[in-house]
């Protein structure tokens, strides 16, 4: 052994606080620190699950939005069409125009509603990223 505490052999001699450590006390630190590991994994998993709920559910709330709007416009629609069946042209063409006024915002809402769903990723990607790298780090403690 040289003066850096190193044999010929490479390894560095190390002392813990407690002293020298037995297999079953690494065994047992190595299993207590994986359980820490992952029950941080199944705690990031639950917070990347509520963001995109949160972020689908308001997506959601424009697709009930447009939905409403549509129904009121297929009944204003439904109405200038009585409307022209019975009288002259001004009273069914107010209620058409106010139809396809209604028509319009719902298309604008389910349009807006359906892109935020297909962005929504509801795949917990920084859970899975974590896992990986912790998989890893493990596969080279055990080298």
């Amino acid at each position: 052994m040289n003066r850096d505490g190193v044999d010929n052999f490479g390894d560095t001699h190390t002392s813990s606080k407690s002293g020298a450590r037995t297999f079953s006390q690494i065994l047992q630190e190595i299993v207590n620190h994986l359980a820490e590991i992952v029950r941080s994994e199944i705690r990031l998993a639950r917070l990347e699950i509520r963001q995109d709920f949160v972020r689908v559910s308001r997506a959601a709330v424009l697709l009930v939005i447009g939905a409403v709007f549509a129904l009121y416009a297929l009944g204003f629609v439904l109405l200038g069409v009585m409307y022209a069946l019975g009288t002259s042209i001004a009273p069914w063409l107010s209620a058409v125009i106010v139809g396809v006024a209604a028509g319009l915002l719902a298309a604008i809402f389910l349009m807006i509603g359906r892109t935020k769903i297909k962005r929504a990723d509801l795949k917990p990607d920084k859970t899975i990223r974590s896992v990986q790298e912790n998989v890893t780090w493990m596969k080279k403690q055990v080298r």
